[in-house]
């Protein structure tokens, strides 16, 4: 009889073990750890909130890599190529200048990645000037950039003196 109970208590003991490494492995579900350093922005999520796979939680602005995206008139790009200076007025700072250089133009219009892209298809075509975005990358050891935040208002001049058309 008592062979039988310790055989028992054995089996009970692995089942409270494999309950203590699944609770564990739950555990480690509830971190979420970022890829790399920033700042938190548009936080979708509340401590106590239970979310699934592929659920938008947060957005993190890349620090100190931090950017500037620019929204240039499409007529306003001909001469515009990825590595050229810019020299970015961030409206908090006054006349100070921050210093940059084009990383990357976008493949495509704003309005093409928005949620609910516009339609023209009445027959009456009406000719919109669309805005393209344009990723500055900020040179870095510059005094102001610990004080950028997402979201601050600037003013972008790119330098293209000598492109051709």
């Amino acid at each position: 009889m008592l062979a039988g109970t310790r055989q028992q208590r054995a089996g009970d003991l692995l089942g409270v073990q494999a309950a203590l490494e699944a609770a564990k492995l739950r555990f480690g579900y509830t971190t979420i750890v970022a890829p790399f350093d920033g700042v938190v922005s548009e936080r979708q999520v509340q401590p106590g909130d239970y979310v699934t796979i592929g659920s938008s939680l947060i957005n993190v602005v890349p620090l100190p890599n931090v950017y500037v995206m620019a929204s240039y008139k499409e007529t306003q790009l001909r001469r515009v190529r990825a590595g050229q200076n810019v020299d970015i007025i961030v409206d908090t700072f006054g006349d100070q200048t921050l210093h940059g250089r084009v990383e990357r133009i976008a493949p495509a219009s704003g309005s093409q990645f928005a949620l609910l892209p516009p339609d023209n298809a009445t027959g009456n075509f009406t000719k919109v000037v669309q805005r393209i975005p344009v990723r500055i990358e900020l040179d870095a050891g510059q005094p102001l950039l610990a004080r950028l935040l997402p979201g601050m208002s600037a003013t972008t001049r790119i330098h293209i003196e000598g492109i051709g058309e």
